[in-house]
């Protein structure tokens, strides 16, 4: 089930012919009226829960020992956090979470209802602890923001996922962007098994011919794209990718898929045809 007609008509008409450096203030426009915030669900990703609870076999632990022989938390970040439902699980499960939204006014509701509603997400192992959580304002194709990050801007775990049919993110980019996403995860997520890269992939089931945003995203986009991180890719008149003319196997600083699955549950936007992928990034 996608967004509903009326409401992604009601966004793309608020973004109608807005340059890209106003999107931020577009987006603090929805966020300072507060009446009309589609996006949030409410809750996190009941996918990334599960697979936080369930798929530790694929993405460890949330704290480990360094090369200085140091035990630290992993960092994990959610590009395009919203109000940070997401930030706040990854916090409950021991991460040190960053969140990053385009608009200001979001990163301060997202601030706010942290204060007001992390008891809501219990800490899931006393052992470890709960992580600490960081709200940042910025463009994800941006370097000015890697300054907040602790540590410097390299995280262990990626999330990437929007039913938003208009932040930055896969599903609402053109195919041209797609490279360049790519990359951008690339320079983000440390290399070998100790980074994961999470991709709840959506909207698995649309035609790409019928264009966007949110466009179609069958698995071969993201698998062409996260191997092959910055280098343009063909597809056809449909918009359909041509995987006989990609390169074989993985280029420098590409991604390999670990693991790809159904999610048993999962936002209403996107069930039974969502699907979640997770990668590591080839060292």
């Amino acid at each position: 089930m996608a967004m509903p007609v009326e409401e992604r008509a009601r966004l793309l008409e608020h973004f109608k012919d807005v340059p890209q450096e106003r999107i931020g203030e577009q987006w603090s426009k929805l966020w300072e009226a507060g009446d009309f915030l589609p996006w949030d669900r409410g809750i996190a990703s009941p996918s990334l829960s599960d697979a936080l609870n369930d798929r530790r076999d694929l993405l460890g632990d949330s704290a480990f020992v360094d090369e200085s022989g140091t035990q630290r938390r992993r960092k994990a970040f959610v590009p395009g956090c919203g109000k940070g439902h997401d930030v706040l699980l990854f916090a409950s499960h021991g991460f040190d979470a960053y969140g990053l939204d385009i608009s200001e006014k979001a990163v301060q509701v997202a601030r706010d209802f942290a204060k007001a509603h992390l008891k809501d997400y219990p800490v899931k192992d006393a052992a470890v602890g709960v992580g600490t959580v960081t709200f940042i304002s910025g463009d994800f194709f941006s370097k000015d923001w890697e300054k907040e990050v602790k540590g410097g801007p390299k995280f262990e775990v990626i999330f990437d996922y929007t039913i938003n049919i208009l932040k930055q993110f896969l599903c609402a980019l053109s195919p041209s962007m797609r490279p360049e996403w790519a990359e951008r995860m690339s320079s983000l997520l440390v290399e070998g098994k100790g980074g994961n890269l999470i991709c709840l992939e959506f909207p698995t089931y649309k035609d790409p011919a019928t264009g966007g945003p949110p466009h179609g995203l069958p698995g071969k986009v993201y698998k062409g794209h996260l191997s092959h991180p910055g280098k343009k890719l063909s597809y056809d008149s449909d918009g359909n990718l041509e995987e006989e003319k990609i390169e074989p196997g993985v280029s420098k600083n590409g991604f390999v898929l670990v693991k790809r699955w159904k999610p048993e549950r999962t936002h209403k936007a996107g069930e039974g045809t969502d699907m979640m992928s997770v990668w590591t990034r080839d060292s």
